[in-house]
């Protein structure tokens, strides 16, 4: 029974790798075709073992680009902040309010309690 055990192995290895090349999308497959994969996949042990190494360094489908793997908070990505912005910019032009956040008119004087700009 033990003689055959490599053989289950492999068997193992190409089933299991063959249904992942099948259900990855194609950052996974890093631009080769699928047919491509299933072939190198189907070479046994160093096929599957080049598929596996290969999906574990292609980046997750959710993961931002330079981070790892785990969620961002909002005042860390820039695309919320981005939207975030355009969105008090719409707000001022439908309040018909000129005047930025930071305390100034459109004209520079200043809104705060104290002596009027001279």
């Amino acid at each position: 029974m033990l003689r055959y055990l490599p053989l289950i192995l492999a068997v193992a290895l190409i089933v299991y790798c063959v249904f992942d090349v099948l259900g990855s999308d194609e950052r996974a497959r890093r631009g080769l075709p699928t047919t491509v994969w299933l072939l190198i996949v189907l070479l046994p042990f160093v096929g599957g073992v080049v598929w596996l190494v290969v999906r574990r360094r292609a980046p997750h489908a959710g993961a931002p680009g330079a981070r790892g793997g785990g969620p961002v908070a909002p005042d860390d990505d820039p695309e919320f902040l981005f939207r975030l912005d355009q969105e008090r910019r719409r707000r001022q032009r439908q309040d018909g309010s000129d005047r930025p956040d930071d305390g100034s008119t459109a004209d520079g004087s200043s809104t705060a309690d104290g002596p009027p700009a001279a």
